[in-house]
């Protein structure tokens, strides 16, 4: 797109749009018609739409650059730090609605504390050991303030579980999202369906501040996406570690912080599952397999092993452009995405059936994956 259109976009659409919506009132009347998600959804969009160029440019002037080379598929260095235009319209969005909760708080404080670290590891890389380390601690502070799993026993060793299975969580999904941001827009895209989903949850069930947290999220997302996944261009800006790991907090603690209904645990469980399915299956899938060929064998050497082993790769590698790979993985979260927001009526029958059907859609792609990888070893 020309310098002179993106300067038209900006004076007819966006900053007029964005001075209606800071006009005293509006946003109330937003609310008053039951309409605040979309009010936060457009806030949040422009202000990360505009955000990210500033961005740009500032990892451009201190070269604070992702360079090509190693397992990076990308040719062309690319500014990083696209992780704070994003955190940057998140808490804008946040602040101006002025809505806060203690559970709110912590998620919000935990991911803070997730991005500061992955923006200092964008600018100056970090130790995995680390990294991990901070994590671990946003994800304490953010268990103290009450988000976590809740579905044993009200004794210490229910609860000692329930903060195992929390942080596993946590961890789990956020470092699966940071190892998604290998292609351009597939992070940003996995976290666009996965927040989508939590915000029409959230607004079915009355979940106010959930919804604040997953709409904003969504929102902030979708303003920065145009700068990372361009039609027939590359990314003109990176997420980063930064963005990536503040981006997979938030959907784990969303999920965590969510009301799924305690009634029915299986279903109450099976919602998230599938949400976040995708980041569940590549975890497991390239754990089994580096264990298998004997390429890590310990801890230690899984938290430091990169490689060209997960879901996006091995799909580029059965023939798929790298847009179909994305748009393919997209589809795969939007169509369990979906059965999430049908188990909202459902029961627990309901919830096993559309969970198996998670399993045997992934069990699909593994047969070809594997498939494949015999094909080329005859050849």
């Amino acid at each position: 797109m020309e310098t002179k259109q993106i300067i038209r976009i900006y004076s007819f659409i966006i900053f007029p749009l964005l001075i209606f919506l800071l006009i005293p009132g509006v946003k109330n009347s937003f609310q008053s018609n039951h309409f605040l998600w979309l009010y936060i959804l457009l806030f949040s969009c422009i202000i990360s739409n505009i955000t990210t160029p500033v961005v740009r440019a500032i990892a451009a002037r201190f070269n604070v650059v992702d360079k090509p080379g190693g397992r990076k598929i990308h040719s062309n260095a690319t500014p990083l730090m696209g992780g704070a235009a994003i955190y940057t319209a998140f808490a804008i969005t946040i602040i101006h609605n002025d809505v806060y909760s203690l559970e709110l708080k912590g998620v919000a404080i935990g991911a803070t504390i997730v991005f500061i670290m992955g923006l200092i590891d964008d600018i100056k890389s970090l130790p995995a050991a680390l990294k991990l380390a901070v994590q671990i601690i946003a994800t304490f502070i953010m268990i103290r303030c009450g988000v976590v799993a809740d579905f044993l026993p009200n004794t210490w060793w229910g609860y000692l579980f329930e903060i195992m299975i929390t942080m596993l969580w946590v961890l789990g999904i956020t470092n699966s999202l940071n190892f998604f941001d290998g292609m351009d827009g597939l992070a940003t895209g996995l976290t666009i369906v996965s927040s989508l989903f939590i915000g029409l949850l959230a607004i079915q069930s009355g979940q106010q501040y959930l919804m604040y947290l997953s709409i904003a999220l969504l929102g902030s997302s979708l303003g920065f996406l145009p700068y990372n996944l361009r039609y027939k261009q590359t990314a003109s800006i990176f997420l980063g570690d930064g963005g990536s790991t503040f981006m997979g907090f938030m959907l784990a603690g969303l999920t965590v912080m969510g009301g799924w209904g305690a009634k029915e645990p299986i279903k109450a469980y099976a919602m998230p599952v599938l949400i976040l399915g995708i980041f569940i299956f590549d975890m497991l899938y390239t754990t089994v397999t580096r264990i298998k060929n004997k390429r890590i064998s310990n801890f230690r050497e899984w938290l430091s092993f990169t490689g060209k082993d997960h879901l996006h790769h091995r799909l580029e590698m059965l023939g798929f452009s790298r847009k179909q790979t994305v748009f393919f993985i997209l589809f795969i979260a939007a169509t369990l995405g979906l059965g999430a927001l049908v188990l909202r009526n459902g029961n627990t029958l309901d919830a096993l059936l559309l969970s198996l059907q998670g399993v045997l859609i992934y069990m699909v792609i593994v047969t070809l994956m594997i498939r494949k990888k015999n094909t080329n070893n005859k050849i």
